[in-house]
């Protein structure tokens, strides 16, 4: 019941409405008693459940329309018999509202601008130089240092000369801090010098920008469009210094020079190439982009123009390179990018941040204020036992500590917060003083409040959320219904159940049957096998049961009714059903051998109530659930508008 459940919830989310601000001029499709349907609502659901097969035909329309009235005519008999006022209901809805709201706001407002962020700068690479000054443990020496740096900067001296005198990127300081071309996402925990990239205009540079490894100042030098990823295979040849008689230049010009006059690459990559792990598949390397390989072998791979091209030879650290275009993949739509972008940004710590600025931007548009007398009165009152577990929180105050919104934070409630959070306080109790606890302990739980009050205004923000959890509690109501009319009657009513069976009896037939003996043998000598399929084909299964054994206890016998496609036994199904067909020897995983004999066809006949239970009472219930509609038709007038349903009919 609990799967069957489920499955009815899935259902009305598959008719999930995502109905936008409607407007006076959403006109209503149909109304169900006084409920009514905009266009809006309707379109939506049958472009959504019907993806690309929703072709808006006037078939189509019409028996979907059917389906969605049905629908609304159950959820209106639910209401009516007011199971939306049932308490376990209405916490089950809280509960769903509570997990939706979770991830929702989440993903609303942090994870799809991401995606779509990351999305559109992917679109571009960026050709950068930077500053950087690194530091471990304290940051304040490398901070002070990257400042003065950026007044000068700001004095007007060129950010080359700067980079040669002040990075410490031993990479680039001697490139006067040349990284070069990067596309997005860059790895975790450079969001911020890839925002700075991305951000900064062409011959600009940006602010301090701090990573896990120190503080940038970048510069952008050229903007293009991104060359994307490519898929190549390659034929390469090795310098051997320990074979100073081994010309590896002349040995890539011939293989060139057997490619150009027709010669098979996969063939010669297989035949001739040096690299080891790529040479078994033709030369074929996996997808890359800028940055993955040495630039005169990435310059070499995007400037071939088409599929099949190949490079003239080129010549890396690792050696000389023969370069194929095997693909070159465009990049999608949003929407074909989107998963992939998403596993990507998955575990990056860009998600944090953005939480925190939404966080922040909360706070900002609900006035966050607080009562710093309050708190500074609180913190100066807190002795040394407020780093242990002894401390105890005072009587509860009924001050306002801090505010946002309508809503008002008193002290006592903080002060109780802090108690919960003894292990927060006990480990920053090493290295933090009572009022640095106290402040990011404060910041954590205004922090959860901000979050909270955003939640309770998900409806009212957000259309399509508050659609979304009408759908969550209409499918509740469905499904209670549903079973209290339909599923609990056609399981719990016999005598209904009988006669319908009676009624309809002819129905539930069963297929071609047979009895079979399954022999399962301990032996795989072909003598015993061979005696045993002889004996099978004339005599009674006890009879070759009794044969096979004397000479050991080597066969089992097991015979069984069984219906021909429902046996669940390949080899019985591979063969002519009737009396005598025997299945090919098949070997077990105990190394024991089996084999099948139809012993006899049985008639065709009507299956008993309790052999269909299952089919009669799932019939029984369409049944039920017809005559239920028909019943609900009378109880409710359902009046469709035909000018609009023609309206969206193409």
């Amino acid at each position: 019941m609990i799967i069957m459940k489920i499955k009815m919830i899935l259902f009305c989310i598959s008719l999930f409405v995502f109905t936008q601000v409607i407007q006076a001029q959403d006109e209503v499709l149909f109304t169900v008693g006084d409920t009514p349907v905009q266009v809006s609502e309707f379109n939506y659901i049958y472009s959504k459940t019907n993806g690309a097969e929703a072709d808006y035909s006037k078939k189509s329309v019409e028996e979907y329309l059917d389906l969605y009235v049905k629908f609304k005519l159950k959820v209106q008999k639910a209401k009516e018999m007011k199971i939306d006022t049932i308490k376990a209901l209405k916490a089950e809805l809280a509960g769903y509202q509570k997990q939706l709201s979770d991830s929702y706001l989440i993903d609303k407002e942090v994870k799809e601008k991401l995606i779509k962020e990351a999305y559109e700068r992917k679109k571009e690479d960026v050709n950068i130089s930077h500053i950087m000054i690194p530091f471990r443990g304290d940051t304040l020496p490398a901070f002070e240092k990257i400042t003065k740096v950026k007044e000068l900067l700001d004095s007007g001296r060129t950010f080359e000369e700067m980079a040669t005198l002040h990075s410490l990127d031993v990479y680039t300081n001697k490139k006067e801090g040349k990284i070069g071309w990067i596309n997005a996402t860059l790895p975790n925990g450079f969001y911020h010098f890839e925002s700075a990239a991305y951000e900064t205009p062409v011959g600009k540079y940006s602010n301090i920008v701090k990573t896990q490894g120190g503080y940038h100042i970048v510069k952008v030098n050229e903007k293009r469009p991104a060359k994307g990823l490519i898929e190549v295979a390659h034929i390469v040849v090795r310098a051997d210094k320990k074979n100073q008689s081994k010309d590896p230049k002349a040995i890539i010009d011939d293989i060139h020079k057997q490619l150009v006059d027709g010669g098979d690459f996969d063939q010669l990559a297989r035949a001739l190439s040096e690299d080891k792990k790529s040479k078994l598949k033709g030369g074929l390397l996996d997808y890359f982009g800028i940055n993955v390989h040495e630039k005169s072998f990435e310059d070499a791979a995007f400037a071939l123009a088409k599929d099949g091209d190949f490079s003239t030879p080129i010549q890396t650290k690792g050696g000389w390179h023969i370069i194929k275009r095997i693909s070159k993949p465009t990049f999608g739509t949003f929407e074909e990018e989107k998963n992939r972008l998403q596993n990507n940004l998955k575990n990056d710590s860009r998600i944090q941040e953005a939480n925190l600025a939404m966080i922040k931007k909360i706070k900002k548009e609900n006035n966050f204020t607080i009562n710093n007398k309050t708190l500074d009165t609180f913190i100066a009152s807190l002795g040394d036992d407020f780093k242990s577990n002894k401390w105890r929180a005072p009587k509860k105050s009924k001050e306002t500590l801090f505010s946002f919104g309508q809503s008002n934070f008193l002290l006592g409630e903080f002060t109780d917060y802090l108690l919960r959070s003894s292990r927060q306080r006990l480990t920053m109790s090493r290295t933090h003083s009572n009022e640095q606890i106290v402040k990011k302990l404060l910041d954590d739980y205004s922090d959860k409040k901000a979050l909270d009050l955003e939640k309770s205004q998900l409806s009212e923000k957000y259309p399509d959320f508050r659609s979304l959890m009408r759908e969550y509690e209409e499918g509740i109501l469905l499904f209670e219904v549903t079973k209290m009319l339909i599923w609990d009657k056609a399981a719990q009513d016999s005598i209904g159940l009988q006669k319908f069976y009676n009624n309809n009896s002819d129905n539930y037939l069963w297929g071609e049957r047979g009895t079979v003996s399954v022999y399962t043998i301990n032996s795989q000598s072909e003598k015993i096998l061979k005696k045993a399929r002889k004996l099978a084909a004339k005599k009674d299964a006890s009879v070759v049961l009794k044969k096979i054994n004397k000479m050991g206890n080597l066969m089992t016998v097991n015979s069984k009714e069984v219906e021909k496609g429902k046996s669940k036994m390949e080899d019985l199904e591979a063969i002519t059903w009737k009396k005598g067909a025997m299945t090919a020897n098949v070997i077990n995983s105990d190394n024991s051998v089996s084999f099948i004999k139809i012993e006899k066809m049985l008639p065709r006949q009507k299956k008993t109530l309790k052999e269909a239970r299952g089919y009669v009472i799932a019939d029984y219930q369409d049944y039920l659930e017809a005559q239920w509609i028909e019943q609900l038709r009378k109880e409710y007038q359902v009046n469709i508008d035909k000018k609009v349903l023609n309206s969206i009919i193409k």
